[in-house]
């Protein structure tokens, strides 16, 4: 494992503190495990049997549609981690009792879910349905939906920073209805469940996660820039480039979602994310290749086709809510956050890797 991402680790147990504790002799199940924030989630349970008297045992899911192989978790696997290789679009058959679910399954990037779109409603619909009745028949005792920020669609700006009471501006029938649409579903679904059979549902709502396990060929905005920098090319900014996000840390985005797992008031969403600064397209790329001894070049693009388009204009999480219930404050400097994750992929991809 890269000693960046044994650092977030800790730093992730660190900001977790007596919460991780109920965890401790439990078992997880984690949908999407060899995803990007999968592996975080069983990253962190690995450390924490290092401090648990009895262990939590996690079972991991992937199909591998987006997720790697080659995942640090492989390195994990041990008597308490366990993998299967399966679709939750199908019922799971598990024999053991479950405590916590975790389902993180999905298609978050732009590119992938316009490639697959049938598959992206699938796993938002039938493995939102297959991992609650799940949840039901086990009787756990906190169920962890993977929403997203996009349900919000491109938000007026009298919402920006946009709460979890704004109810959206978005095309059920647009060029990203199959994520946003499936997500808002899935969030219907499951607090259906959790109103009609008292499933102890929570939901979050993540905003532009980044860090040190992204795959470099996932076609959001801070891979790309730091793959065509590495390679000496030019970075491109779709439209004007003014479109403006907010970039949350790996390690702090983590923490967030843990939090929320381990909460004891059910029926919940929240937003997770960093609040600041709000940055656009342009600023970002330049802050990438100012990391760079030799500056790629920047140019302003038109959208290709493989990128979906109604892009918001801004992107920037409300976070008033958890903050206020949960305890969460994000810490992770962008700029610190680049560089880390610029470490990673310069320590980790090789400088030939190919973005397609």
């Amino acid at each position: 494992m890269h000693r960046i991402i044994k650092e977030d680790l800790e730093t992730i147990v660190d900001g977790l503190k007596e919460e991780a504790k109920a965890l401790e002799g439990k078992t997880l199940l984690i949908s999407g495990g060899a995803g990007f924030l999968g592996s975080y989630f069983v990253g962190t349970i690995h450390l924490l049997n290092r401090r648990f008297a009895k262990p939590c045992r996690v079972i991991v899911v992937d199909n591998y549609i987006t997720g790697s192989k080659d995942s640090f978790i492989n390195k994990l696997l041990d008597e308490n981690i366990r993998l299967i290789e399966a679709d939750v679009t199908k019922p799971l058959a598990v024999e053991e009792p479950v405590h916590y679910i975790i389902h993180a399954a999905g298609l978050a990037s732009p590119f992938y879910y316009r490639k697959f779109p049938l598959e992206t409603i699938d796993v938002a619909i039938l493995g939102t349905k297959n991992l609650l009745e799940l949840a039901r028949e086990k009787q756990v005792q906190s169920y962890l939906g993977f929403s997203s920020s996009e349900i919000y669609g491109n938000p007026d700006p009298n919402f920006v920073p946009t709460p979890e009471t704004y109810r959206g501006n978005v095309s059920c029938t647009g060029p990203r209805s199959c994520y946003d649409e499936s997500k808002r579903l899935a969030e219907t679904m499951s607090l259906t469940y959790h109103q009609i059979y008292a499933v102890p549902i929570k939901i979050v709502r993540p905003f532009n996660i980044y860090g040190p396990g992204m795959k470099h060929n996932d076609y959001r905005v801070i891979p790309t820039f730091m793959m065509r920098a590495m390679a000496g090319e030019m970075l491109p900014v779709h439209d004007t480039g003014n479109q403006t996000r907010t970039f949350c840390y790996i390690s702090d985005a983590i923490t967030g979602f843990f939090k929320v797992l381990l909460s004891d008031k059910n029926g919940e969403i929240y937003n997770v994310g960093i609040d600041g600064p709000e940055v656009n397209m342009l600023a970002l790329a330049t802050m990438i290749t100012d990391i760079f001894p030799h500056k790629a070049s920047i140019q302003t693009v038109q959208y290709p086709d493989s990128y979906p388009a109604d892009e918001p204009n801004r992107r920037c999480p409300d976070l008033t809510k958890i903050r206020a219930y949960l305890n969460y404050n994000p810490k992770v400097d962008l700029k610190d956050g680049l560089e880390r994750t610029l470490a990673w992929y310069k320590d980790v991809v090789s400088p030939g890797a190919k973005l397609v």
